[in-house]
């Protein structure tokens, strides 16, 4: 790596670093980050990735994976995690650098009561069970009591009033998808492997001659972290010391038994990307309508509420971790209702940074000393653009989103470095972000000075801990997730027995 990436490359991983510190509302990469979204979770995006696809044969696809509906207990019926009707799920495509979206995938959610009876002394009733009946194998099975299903529009230009087509499936033309139900558990679904394979779609998308594939459904949640004890003001067993990699796999994940829900597509390269540019930025968001209306009375026709008015943005997600630790908690819900074209309200949590403050006071006595070069102009640079040589847009207006540089081939699954780029992977985060980039291990590296140890845009003495390499203690890299589409692994089952 020449030294202008390097150092480009530096400065945006040093200000994406600011992503892992103390903020009391986040859980995990984006769980219940802003407080408006406390509320509201079935529209709380927690995670979002975009890299070239690595299964084999298939290098000529982006993955678009943006994951919702945060800490699932698997067990946790008799509802368990449908996403919202009243909702509108998006994934937004920037493919000319001007900060707005050029390609938007709208995700529209459905749910029927199929009200399942048993006849009870003579009279018909219906059951309780909200999700299944019976056994479920099958696409709308005859068990399941509830039917999940969805629909999908692409637009082009603004995601308002741009032009909508709807993506429909390539085997019979139906514009209609079903979702897979929750993992109940074995008795109910005794092969769920099976049973959500058979809800991974070819789908035609207007204006690409090459088809796509989707899956929407529960997945075992990917992200890794030591949740309770970073939070806990950092209190992570010798966070300045390089766990070796057995000793780091074994470490505390507070995820490990937690569930989400994920929208995937598998988009070929072309149909993303301009004519004159391989760079593509993306990012997620949810909107609700701005009027509720709550029946005082519900029942099986009328509802519980009634939703109405125009779309209004509550969660936006692009590059992990942002919202917690790098916007301030007065800004957070207005972060998650804005538009990147609007990002340069946020320019000063970049420029004066307060993580690094905030673990120079914590590990201040153990040489943790935050850097001293401000304003962080170079780190606004990068944050905002992408980094020059590697994902940077041939013309770029400032703004935050995760990018992608299509043209950089990826890494078959086995041989990525969960470090990314700064190990020398260049199909790793920030080029984009794999499941296996391990963006916390990354931030912690590099948050306290790195980049001014190398000489790269500050000096040595800028950052006096900037040699200390950081760790949350949860490991993680691509042998976390299967080697084809949709990556992410079964979710944990609500009942594991037969």
């Amino acid at each position: 790596m020449n030294t202008i990436l390097r150092q480009s490359v530096l400065a945006a991983l040093v200000c994406n670093a600011l992503s892992l510190g103390l903020a009391t509302q986040a859980q995990a990469s984006s769980h219940r980050e802003a407080p408006f979204l406390t509320k509201s979770p079935k529209v709380d995006a927690t995670d979002f990735y975009m890299f070239r696809s690595y299964e084999t044969g298939r290098a000529g696809f982006v993955t678009l994976i943006a994951n919702y509906v945060p800490l699932q207990d698997p067990g946790a019926g008799p509802n368990y995690f449908q996403m919202d009707p009243d909702a509108l799920y998006e994934i937004h495509i920037d493919n000319n650098g001007d900060a707005k979206e050029d390609i938007t995938f709208q995700f529209r959610f459905n749910t029927a009561n199929k009200d399942t009876q048993l006849t009870v002394g003579g009279k018909k009733v219906s059951i309780p069970l909200v999700i299944n009946g019976g056994p479920v194998a099958d696409l709308n099975a005859a068990g399941a009591n509830v039917r999940e299903t969805y629909t999908v529009n692409v637009v082009r230009g603004d995601r308002r009033g741009g032009t909508r087509s709807p993506v429909a499936n390539a085997s019979g033309g139906a514009t209609t998808f079903d979702k897979p139900l929750d993992n109940i558990g074995n008795k109910s679904i005794p092969d769920y492997a099976a049973y959500a394979a058979k809800h991974v779609y070819t789908v035609n998308i207007p204006g690409c001659s090459t088809p796509a594939r989707m899956f929407v459904g529960q997945r075992k949640d990917p992200f890794v972290v030591n949740l309770g004890e970073t939070f806990d003001l950092i209190n992570i067993k010798a966070p300045a010391v390089e766990f070796l990699a057995t000793a780091e796999r074994n470490a505390k994940d507070d995820l490990a038994a937690k569930n989400v829900t994920s929208i995937e597509l598998e988009v070929a390269s072309a149909c993303l990307v301009s004519a004159a540019d391989p760079v593509i930025g993306g990012w997620t968001t949810a909107s609700m309508r701005q009027g509720r209306l709550l029946n005082p009375v519900p029942g099986a026709s009328t509802g519980a509420s009634k939703e109405g008015g125009a779309w209004t943005q509550v969660s936006r997600l692009g590059m992990p971790l942002v919202n917690e630790v790098v916007i301030g908690l007065k800004d957070k819900d207005r972060f998650n209702h804005s538009k990147p074209s609007a990002d340069a309200q946020f320019a000063d949590y970049v420029t004066n940074p307060t993580l690094p403050a905030l673990v120079g006071i914590l590990y201040g006595s153990a040489g943790a000393k935050a850097p001293t070069n401000f304003p962080r102009n170079d780190l606004v640079a990068a944050f905002l653009t992408g980094v020059k040589g590697l994902n940077q847009p041939a013309s770029v207006t400032a703004s935050e989103m995760l990018r992608l540089n299509t043209s950089i081939a990826p890494v078959a699954m086995g041989a990525q470095k969960r470090l990314g780029v700064i190990d020398g992977d260049n199909a790793g985060f920030p080029n984009g972000r794999r499941p296996g980039d391990d963006v916390v291990d990354i931030a912690l590296r590099v948050v306290m000075g790195k980049l001014c140890t190398l000489n790269l845009g500050c000096a040595p003495s800028d950052a006096p801990a900037g040699g200390l390499r950081f760790t949350d203690g949860a490991y993680l890299d691509d042998s976390f997730f299967t080697a084809s589409f949709p990556y992410l692994k079964t979710p944990l089952a609500g009942s594991p027995q037969k």
